[in-house]
């Protein structure tokens, strides 16, 4: 009998084990997206007044965001939705009233929250110590820290400003700049973006590939004025008048495609498989894993929603919306260059597990972003394919793939890294034999219910 390892409602800290499934059948919910969710409580923390969140995703790195809306002077209540999604109501004073933390800020294993969090401190007159767990600690926030200085706030950090706790004092008005991102990062764009908001004049990024616009569409949805316009190299300017007033507002946050791209691989690796996934955001720079895999092979029926209002009367999110449909397939392999890298960055490792049943090599270019995220997710999923029999090489930034391979189940570890723990549990699926799974628990951080919807799609 098929039959996955764990409790219902979550995998064991230990380790999961995974059988293969005879079919995939059924419908899935997703958790919000987590992106959207980090940016709509920041932004309810900036703009004075009551905001309304509905559908947030209730994974362990949004509850960081909203503990530190919380610690910063917002009222957050958080109130349970359907689905494991959450609903949150905010009320803040402010910015202008917002105050220093009475302790270090916890931002758990979350990047964005550190990175966002850096750029709205810039901007006010407060000092505040931005934290994480011993992953975290581990990340990279140069590029965070430098743009935020030339802008005149104060930061310092552990080993010479380059990895976290952050101490950021910031200041009013801050100095507009003009910044070339060196390394594609919709983080310290948007770091910069909302530290421009107390920028006395016109702060401009310059992005030579373009990342996930949200902070953008979400700031402009709050009355904001910011202007996306191509340099004529294929990036993009991103520009943002400082001295403009965040409002406040309801929001309604769509299904996360990075979330649905492990049950997009899902069925089309899988020989017998017909998913339904619901409420899928598709904003244009996100969508990239999608399009990639129908250009593997994958059929991807896409059913757009009409926009409308959820139980706040809360609009989407300025994002478009729709059920996908996916069926098994016959993959072929594909090249995947920087660019798309680059837009596709969460989604990588669950690529390249689709890339071990592609026919013929698939070569990943320009990755090295992977191996500053909550692990070295290049060495990572590298480890991880191999064991399951997987041919996978690695060439500094570069990853090569040769498929299809047959996979056999065995022992693989996470690193504590939720989109590995999804990846070789997804593996398992399809691998002969019994798949282990190490340190599962870290799915819980952008997506709580996982395991169990692994189980529930069993046909």
């Amino acid at each position: 009998m098929d039959t996955l390892a764990a409790p219902p409602g979550g995998a064991p800290a230990a380790s999961v084990t995974v059988q293969p499934a005879t079919r995939l059948r059924g419908e899935l919910g997703l958790p919000g997206d987590k992106s959207i969710s980090h940016r709509a409580l920041m932004l309810g923390l900036l703009a004075e007044g009551e905001s309304r969140i509905e559908g947030a995703g209730d994974g362990a790195d949004v509850r960081s965001t909203a503990g530190v809306a919380a610690a910063l002077g917002a009222s957050v209540e958080r109130v349970r939705g359907n689905g494991g999604n959450v609903d949150y109501r905010i009320v803040s004073p402010g910015d202008e009233a917002l105050r220093a933390p009475a302790a270090t800020l916890d931002c758990g294993n979350s990047g964005t929250s550190l990175r966002l969090f850096a750029g709205i401190l810039a901007g006010l007159p407060l000092t505040a110590v931005l934290d994480g767990d011993a992953s975290l600690r581990g990340r990279p926030v140069a590029r965070i820290i430098e743009p935020l200085r030339a802008m005149g706030a104060t930061l310092d950090a552990r080993d010479h400003d380059s990895l976290p706790p952050v101490t950021v004092t910031g200041r009013r008005p801050l100095r507009p700049i003009d910044w070339i991102t060196p390394v594609p990062s919709a983080q310290v764009k948007s770091a910069i973006l909302l530290a421009g908001l107390r920028a006395d004049g016109t702060t401009r990024v310059h992005e030579r590939v373009a990342t996930r616009d949200h902070s953008e569409r979400m700031l402009r949805a709050r009355g904001v004025i910011v202007r996306s316009l191509p340099d004529g190299a294929g990036g993009a300017v991103i520009e943002i008048d400082g001295g403009t007033t965040v409002q406040a507002m309801e929001e309604r946050v769509p299904g996360d495609p990075s979330a649905a791209a492990f049950w997009l691989v899902a069925a089309a690796v899988h020989p017998d498989a017909e998913l339904v996934i619901r409420n899928v955001g598709l904003n244009p720079t996100r969508r990239v894993a999608i399009d990639l895999l129908a250009r593997m092979g994958a059929p991807i029926e896409e059913h757009p929603i009409e926009a409308g209002a959820g139980a706040f009367g809360a609009a989407d999110a300025g994002e478009p919306v729709a059920d996908l449909v996916v069926r098994s397939s016959d993959l072929e392999a594909i090249d995947i260059g920087p660019a798309d890298v680059a837009a596709a960055i969460d989604e990588i490792p669950i690529l390249c597990l689709a890339a071990t049943q592609a026919r013929g090599r698939t070569t990943i270019r320009g990755a090295g972003e992977l191996r500053h995220k909550e692990s070295d997710r290049l060495a990572g999923i590298a480890a991880g394919l191999r064991a399951l029999g997987a041919r996978i090489d690695v060439d500094g930034d570069d990853l090569t793939i040769h498929g299809p391979v047959r996979l056999i189940g065995a022992a693989t570890d996470s690193l504590d890294d939720h989109r590995l723990a999804m990846t070789f549990a997804i593996a398992g699926l399809i691998a002969a034999g019994q798949t282990t799974v190490g340190r599962p628990a870290s799915a819980s951080i952008s997506y709580p219910g996982f395991f169990t919807d692994l189980e529930r799609i069993r046909a």
